[in-house]
């Protein structure tokens, strides 16, 4: 039996493609180029504005512009962090299960603190999460262990204890670094990089309502 449940963000826990899709699309808009389907940005959303700039305005670190680009992309962001953004199906069931139960739950992301805790606290669950830490809170982000291992700090949980889900490889490497036991979601983002049965997860799921069997909860 787990004693603790931790989660990725982005394409895990929340569905956040469509308001970082529409931050990309107001860039193309001032550059007077067309919205983009937001069916053809979502599978790069995992990738954070690096991939996004790429796959939308062909750009890449590096590239003259590329600053200016990337801070416009993060200020049009900021400002609609959480208009089409929601949960995914069966998160907050599941949630509740855990918190019935008295199981700390947590989210562990490479998006930065600044987005982290406004999209949480816009969603309902700031103050529900046993810890948030995100990408800048940790001296190294995932895949290296450093993010795990200041969650299970901050729950009082070993990590051999603890299960974590994420839609990406990055997740499933940080997670057995410290020996987790973890979850790859076939609903979320995945990338475009080896299929998430080559990750080595323990576990892949459909639906997140399937991570109640897992964690004990019928």
């Amino acid at each position: 039996m787990f004693e603790a449940f931790l989660f990725d963000l982005d394409g895990t826990f929340a569905d956040t493609a469509p308001d970082l899709a529409a931050a990309l699309n107001r860039l193309r808009s001032d550059l007077g180029l067309a919205a983009l389907p937001a069916a053809r940005l979502r599978p790069l959303t995992s990738q954070g504005v690096r991939g996004l700039l790429k796959a939308g305005l062909d750009m890449q670190p590096g590239d003259p512009d590329y600053a200016q680009f990337h801070d416009r992309f993060l200020r049009y962001y900021s400002q609609d962090i959480c208009v089409e953004t929601t949960v995914f199906p069966g998160i907050d069931e599941l949630l509740g299960g855990f918190e019935r139960r008295g199981l700390p739950w947590g989210i562990i992301t490479n998006k930065a603190q600044r987005f982290t805790l406004p999209l949480l606290n816009q969603l309902g669950y700031a103050k529900r999460a046993a810890c948030v830490v995100s990408g800048d809170s940790a001296r190294r982000a995932k895949p290296a262990a450093q993010p795990m291992q200041m969650a299970c700090a901050l729950i009082a949980r070993e990590p051999t204890c603890c299960l974590y889900v994420g839609d990406d490889l990055r997740d499933i490497q940080a997670g057995r670094s410290v020996g987790m036991a973890t979850v790859a979601v076939r609903y979320g983002y995945l990338g475009d990089g080896d299929p998430i049965e080559a990750w080595g997860a323990d576990h892949l799921v459909d639906e997140a309502r399937e991570i109640a069997a897992l964690a004990g909860i019928h």
